[in-house]
């Protein structure tokens, strides 16, 4: 997945700032064109200010009424200083670590987690992001009779395949160690991502996660729909 594009996501953040701000009484550009400036606006923030949209919900209804663009406009005005600032900012508070962004996890992921995520609902939209990757990789070696952890064992058993029970293979089966801990490796990760984060969601209380533990959570299942995604697939006769 390319990287946002910095110069044009501020022009674009910047334009819809001054469309939609008044100039004396009115607003400088109509509705119609405001909205169309709006809605790239919104994809750009959704990459530069995670959890937006859930902010915006908490407004009092008056006010979206009264200046319904106004959230948009200082949500805008914040992603502009936070991208101009980026770089400063990390360097100054101290933090030069790496950055990740859950839109630039494996699409399998992304797009089982997008919609609920933009809207700040994270455990959610980890929970589709599981049920999202155990989908494909049902398709994948065309398994429709088993789920999550018993899908993965035996997707990634060493054992030979046979009719109905194809396998995913993440190097040529030569029998090596490696070749070994590769599939033992998968089996574990699965396990450990399908019974330590996706079953417990099932039992416990039906509160939220913050957003970091989240994207941790989204990180882990992009390894594992990458290994799943590259792996070939082998088939029995």
């Amino acid at each position: 997945m390319s990287t946002l594009d910095t110069a044009w996501a501020i022009r674009e953040l910047a334009d819809f700032v001054y469309a939609s701000g008044t100039d004396g009484m009115y607003q400088r550009e109509d509705d119609e064109v405001v909205a169309e400036k709006a809605h790239v606006v919104e994809q750009v923030l959704d990459r530069v200010l995670p959890g937006w949209r859930a902010r915006a919900d908490q407004r009092p209804q008056k006010l979206r009424e009264y200046e319904p663009w106004g959230h948009l406009r200082d949500c805008a005005s914040r992603g502009i200083a936070a991208l101009k600032r980026q770089d400063e900012l990390r360097e100054k508070l101290g933090d030069d670590a790496p950055l990740i962004s859950a839109a630039q996890l494996h699409p399998w992921v992304w797009e089982g987690a997008r919609s609920l995520w933009q809207s700040g609902h994270y455990r959610s939209a980890v929970e589709d992001a599981a049920k999202k990757l155990n989908a494909e990789t049902q398709n994948k070696v065309g398994r429709r009779d088993l789920s999550e952890t018993d899908l993965f064992k035996q997707a990634f058993t060493i054992e030979a395949a046979v009719a109905g029970k194809a396998r995913l293979r993440r190097r040529s089966p030569d029998g090596s160690d490696t070749y070994k801990s590769e599939q033992r490796g998968a089996m574990a990760l699965a396990e450990g991502i399908y019974a330590g984060i996706r079953n417990p969601f099932n039992h416990e209380d039906p509160k939220d996660i913050d957003e970091q533990t989240a994207l941790e959570y989204l990180a882990a299942l992009s390894v594992l729909a990458r290994w799943v995604d590259d792996a070939q697939v082998e088939k029995g006769s």
